[in-house]
């Protein structure tokens, strides 16, 4: 029983439902909850710039490595945005068709002032704007800012001039590693907080919006559980059977790391047992090596499936209207900052948060609507990043001749 109060989930799960509760019956609640809402948001925006930076770099630093195995890395990652881009047609795709947000009942939003600089944001959205502002003419401005889109292309031009320096920059590089881990570290901490802004976030969105806002979020965790499932269960198993291997096999092998990841909702405790089983599942030492590492900061399915859903959900909430531009262009954008998103348990809210920041279109402080069901859908996005990360390491391995088939027959036969 102590174990149970203990956990995070359940931990959340009843803040939530006090949150329903306190937002039915205090009402008068909502500001002071917006307020600790708004801190815990806050907690996690001071995170956002560094732990993107450090991740980005030390994932191209990191990538010296494909120098030895040759052009695996560059398929490698031709092979992560093909897929990571169908993973997010297809989460735009399902928003548009469902759209969970239009019953989100909100005409007291914010302040029309407010919203209608928003949607005026919007309408004025273009490409080559969006391009000319990558480029930061300070990089310490853009980090005062916390400007995510100018960041990452620092952070882009920092790991490859790194990446130069061959064993002369592994000093830089171990700092930045432990740098790294004190990010992760701060994050973990902050993220024991995630039952005071499940809370919190719950009770604002249940007193300001009613208790009509919860069938909309409902939805939303429906679509994006059945998109990932189609993902996983149509493009995934595609793939599987043109490259000539079982979906179904490959998913009972790793039946143990599904487990795991189910019950941490960070696909990152499963990152050893994923480079042992792929290894025993065939593939060759130095693939695994390179795809799966690298694929925890570059192939996160089911992280862009939520992003793109997500922010389109937001923008329905908020009657921000999206042209069919400017969702590819929210793409591209997506394609870009979910390269960031650390395989941690948060990651996805983290980049979600910097994604409305970047593209200035949506209120920011919209997050505290999706705070209260984030948590279940982590699971989902946890689960599809590593599967995703296991199909692609094979389809390398098998592209590259690194796979044996008898070591495979042998695994199979033991079941993992």
């Amino acid at each position: 029983m102590k174990k149970l109060f203990l956990n995070l989930n359940f931990q959340v799960i009843v803040a939530i439902l006090l949150g329903v509760v306190v937002g039915l019956c205090f009402k008068s609640f909502g500001p002071t909850a917006q307020t600790i809402s708004k801190m815990f948001i806050s907690l996690i925006t001071m995170l956002i710039a560094p732990i993107i930076f450090f991740t980005i770099v030390l994932g191209i630093a990191g990538m010296s490595d494909m120098k030895k195995v040759g052009r695996v890395g560059g398929k490698a990652l031709l092979y992560f945005e093909i897929v990571s881009t169908f993973a997010l047609v297809i989460g735009v795709i399902v928003a548009n068709v469902v759209r969970p947000g239009d019953g989100f009942v909100n005409h007291t939003v914010a302040d029309a002032a407010k919203l209608a600089t928003y949607q005026k944001a919007a309408a004025e959205m273009h490409w080559v704007d969006f391009i000319t502002h990558i480029i930061p003419s300070n990089v310490f401005d853009a980090f005062a800012k916390g400007d995510i889109l100018q960041i990452l292309f620092f952070a882009i031009l920092f790991g490859f001039g790194l990446s130069k320096m061959g064993e002369t920059g592994e000093t830089v590089i171990n700092l930045f590693d432990k740098l790294s881990k004190v990010f992760f570290n701060i994050m973990r901490t902050v993220m024991r907080l995630a039952p005071i802004g499940a809370f919190s976030g719950m009770a604002y969105t249940i007193s300001t919006y009613g208790v009509k806002t919860l069938a909309p979020l409902g939805l939303l965790m429906a679509s994006v559980y059945i998109t990932m499932f189609l993902f996983i269960f149509v493009v995934l198993n595609i793939i599987c059977r043109i490259y000539k291997f079982s979906l179904w096999e490959y998913l009972k092998f790793i039946k143990d790391e599904i487990l795991l990841v189910l019950g941490t909702s960070s696909s990152e405790t499963a990152l050893p047992g994923m480079i042992d089983k792929m290894e025993k599942f065939g593939c060759s030492k130095s693939v695994v090596g390179l795809v799966i590492p690298t694929g925890y900061s570059f192939n996160l399915d089911g992280t862009t499936i939520y992003l793109s859903m997500a922010v389109i959900f937001l923008g329905q909430v908020f009657h921000v209207p999206l042209t069919l531009e400017q969702q590819v262009m929210l793409i591209g954008i997506l394609m870009i900052t979910s390269k960031g998103a650390a395989a941690v348990t948060g990651g996805g809210f983290i980049i979600l948060t910097s994604t409305l920041a970047a593209i200035k279109i949506i209120p920011v402080e919209g997050v505290a609507i999706l705070f209260g069901v984030d948590r279940f859908m982590s699971e989902a996005r946890a689960i599809t990043n590593m599967i995703g990360n296991g199909v692609a390491t094979i389809v390398i391995a098998k592209s590259e001749g690194e796979f044996n088939a008898a070591v495979n027959a042998a695994a199979l036969k033991g079941d993992g």
